[in-house]
């Protein structure tokens, strides 16, 4: 694990995976990889529970990890892999909050609590824990974003962290990582009008992925 991913869904996360997973050859744990594993949907609630979960062992197949279920998890990890860094991907908290409706909590509209599946309880239980679960609040939606923002840089120390906006492609990454810039554009995944149709994809298994098809199978036979 070389980068973990602290920012919450909608500041351009699945972007984030695939550029991440063309900078390290290796695979990035997102929602949309939790789609493909649902078997990993207990240990999540365990952790989520404060039951201890050996994160070495768990995420040793992944070379990065951004997005929901990894995020509110990025201090355990950080502690889990303490060569790895911190990677805080952030936008304007009232563009985040709209962007967040109109997607993520539009799907959540449309199930009834006492119909989730245990990925959509377990999207449930980490917002009840970390953030708040009434999605119709656009205050205190704000101030739950504002206040994991504020709580990664008070827990991070400054060498570890990167901060990243939708907008900054390739340099902040690749310059924390020591790593040239890649000639291929940085990648633009999931935007808002995209996203109903990424999901749909994702729950078929179809997720787009930025590491090579050599890379894929090795992580695919440990997985």
């Amino acid at each position: 694990m070389r980068v973990i991913g602290a920012g919450l869904g909608r500041t351009g996360t699945n972007s984030l995976k695939i550029a991440l997973e063309m900078l390290l050859d290796g695979p990035c744990y997102h929602m949309f990889e939790l789609f493909q594993r649902p078997q990993d949907v207990t240990t999540w609630q365990a952790a989520v529970r404060d039951e201890p979960v050996d994160w070495t062992d768990f995420m040793q197949s992944w070379s990065a990890c951004v997005d929901w279920p990894a995020a509110p998890f990025f201090d355990q990890l950080a502690h889990a892999f303490p060569d790895a860094l911190v990677l805080l991907s952030v936008r304007d908290p009232a563009e985040w909050f709209q962007s967040a409706s109109q997607t993520i909590f539009g799907l959540m509209r449309k199930v009834p609590r006492e119909d989730q599946n245990p990925i959509q309880e377990l999207v449930e239980s980490q917002l009840e824990r970390w953030m708040t679960s009434d999605i119709e609040n656009e205050a205190e939606m704000i101030a739950a974003f504002e206040r994991h923002s504020a709580r990664v840089r008070s827990l991070v120390p400054k060498n570890r962290l990167i901060e990243w906006s939708p907008g900054d492609g390739w340099e902040p990454l690749c310059s924390a990582l020591k790593m040239p810039i890649p000639s291929q554009p940085f990648p633009h995944a999931n935007a808002g009008g995209d996203f109903r149709a990424t999901v749909a994809k994702a729950r078929a298994g179809h997720v787009e992925r930025g590491f090579s098809r050599a890379n894929a199978s090795s992580s695919d036979s440990k997985q």
